[in-house]
């Protein structure tokens, strides 16, 4: 995988929480992911095509992580991973995406992005889009940890 599209990646989520739900996000160290077990309890992925890529990227909240962020973004006190908590994530997934794809066209690629799919639940499976090598980017927050998954062909 190519190391060009880890940054905007990470620099776009970090942006998206900070602004819109006022968390400043503490990248972890980058690593190779085994399995397909998600890291979170509810996981939103997006597909990125180009000429000169494919692949995906998904985002995986664990539970009091996403209940604070939809606290903030949303106002709302939830006590499970509900259909707004699930919404939520499909943007917010939606929001990186879009950030890293503007991002990427500065350096030559033209991504084209797939519609958010969202997938909840205790050990759920994470399919990217591709075959291929998936690194991870952990993060961690005042609420606990959420997980960045990239993996491009």
């Amino acid at each position: 995988m190519d190391a060009r599209f880890i940054n905007p990646v990470l620099n776009s989520i970090v942006d998206i929480l900070v602004t819109m739900a006022h968390m400043q996000p503490a990248p972890g160290k980058p690593a190779l992911k085994s399995g397909v077990q998600a890291r979170g309890v509810v996981t939103g992925m997006i597909a990125m095509n180009s000429p000169q890529a494919t692949g995906s990227i998904a985002i995986s909240f664990s539970k009091p992580v996403i209940v604070e962020i939809v606290k903030k973004m949303l106002k709302m006190e939830i006590g499970e991973v509900d259909d707004m908590a699930r919404d939520l994530v499909g943007e917010i997934s939606n929001m990186m995406a879009g950030g890293a794809k503007a991002r990427l066209e500065d350096g030559g690629f033209d991504f084209e992005l797939s519609l958010p799919t969202v997938v909840a639940g205790e050990s759920h499976a994470v399919t990217h889009a591709v075959e291929g090598p998936v690194i991870v980017l952990p993060f961690t927050t005042n609420s606990g940890e959420f997980f960045v998954e990239l993996c491009f062909s």
